[in-house]
């Protein structure tokens, strides 16, 4: 079929009645989340063959069973589907250089939608030219993950706020001590690093709580059910007024490491650390030493800087750690909510509206 480059912005002209927007699916997808995208909007074809695809083990598994492999043959009939559609619903195989292969094969090659919220790291893992990364928008899956991780987020403010470890020891210990008085969410601060959907989910979440929410951000602009906005450059004379910090940052090369020991050190002794972002976001050694010396009450990570985390790692069996291999976004509905949402922006791509959840290809988020 005759294909039309795609505006800047991110739309695509509407193609001719008599052909469709072939979008080949490059990730696992069952047949009934297909017929839907099809029913839902008639203008597309997803090309696929269910037998080129690992089978999931559970809901969101775009990885698919590890055992599964293709023959020389197999691989192939991949490939060369891969290269007959102008979309890619998910990265095939969820690799960077699977990735890049095919930008590289493909020159009619237009959009790839995402599986993950921040997707920017893989587009950033394929290492494509300036003139690709200009060919082909990437679209991430961000807002379907942003309940699940809030709640997450807000476990992890009260398991800190209640002081969970204390409680779990003791538990274990068969210790029956004196009462003490366990701190309330609603007498809190609760500083958020990222102000994006998951961000502003958390901030209404914990504004439902009472508690008083400071956001960062570099724009300044008023956010619903967040109390206090600061400049990035006030960074740590927020956190020394903060009981808790939930971190929802992508990972890129401005927030690498921004939770450093600086950081930490600037937190009331006792605070609580969340991290639903990325764990790149976090100086690591510096976090295990702030555990170790207790100056930190609590971490809540369901991300860590190297996944997945290498069984040495003193995180594992810090008493003041609790520590979830990156599944709190994970839900059963994430598999339709993902395919809903490629309706929308596959509407918007042949209305010739611009993508909802564009990475930004220059810092990758």
């Amino acid at each position: 079929m005759q294909q039309t480059p795609a505006p800047a912005a991110g739309g695509h002209a509407n193609p001719s009645a008599s052909h469709k927007l072939r979008v080949a699916v490059a990730t696992p997808l069952s047949e009934t989340l297909c017929a839907m995208i099809e029913a839902r909007e008639p203008r597309l074809e997803l090309i696929r063959d269910q037998a080129l695809l690992p089978p999931m083990r559970h809901p969101a598994d775009f990885a698919g069973d590890p055992s599964f492999q293709r023959s020389a043959e197999a691989q192939a009939r991949f490939e060369a589907l891969l290269a007959d559609a102008e979309v890619l619903y998910g990265i095939p195989d969820l690799d960077p250089a699977a990735l890049a292969r095919v930008v590289a094969a493909n020159p009619r090659l237009r959009w790839v939608h995402l599986m993950a919220a921040g997707g920017g790291g893989q587009v950033k893992a394929a290492q494509l030219s300036r003139e690709q990364l200009d060919r082909v928008a990437f679209t991430t899956s961000a807002g379907v993950h942003g309940g699940p991780l809030a709640e997450y987020a807000l476990f992890g403010v009260l398991a800190g706020a209640k002081q969970l470890p204390r409680v779990q020891a003791q538990q274990r210990a068969h210790h029956w001590s004196g009462r003490w008085a366990m701190g309330q969410v609603s007498e809190q601060t609760v500083l958020l690093l990222g102000l994006g959907g998951i961000g502003r989910e958390v901030a209404r979440k914990l504004s439902l709580l009472g508690a008083r929410v400071i956001g960062v951000s570099r724009h300044g602009r008023a956010v619903e059910h967040v109390d206090e906005i600061v400049a990035p450059e006030d960074l740590h004379a927020a956190a020394a007024r903060a009981d808790a910090v939930v971190c929802s940052l992508p990972g890129t090369a401005a927030t690498d490491k921004l939770v450093d020991a600086d950081f930490l050190a600037a937190l009331p002794p006792g605070a609580t650390f969340v991290n639903v972002g990325r764990g790149t976001v976090v100086d690591e050694p510096a976090l295990i030493e702030a555990l170790r010396a207790e100056h930190l009450g609590l971490a809540v990570l369901d991300v860590t800087a190297s996944e997945p985390l290498t069984a040495d790692s003193p995180l594992w069996d810090l008493p003041n750690v609790l520590l979830t291999p990156h599944t709190a976004a994970l839900n059963a509905a994430e598999d339709r909510l993902i395919a809903e949402l490629f309706v929308d922006n596959a509407r918007c791509y042949l209305d010739g509206q611009p993508l909802r959840n564009r990475v930004d290809t220059v810092e990758f988020y």
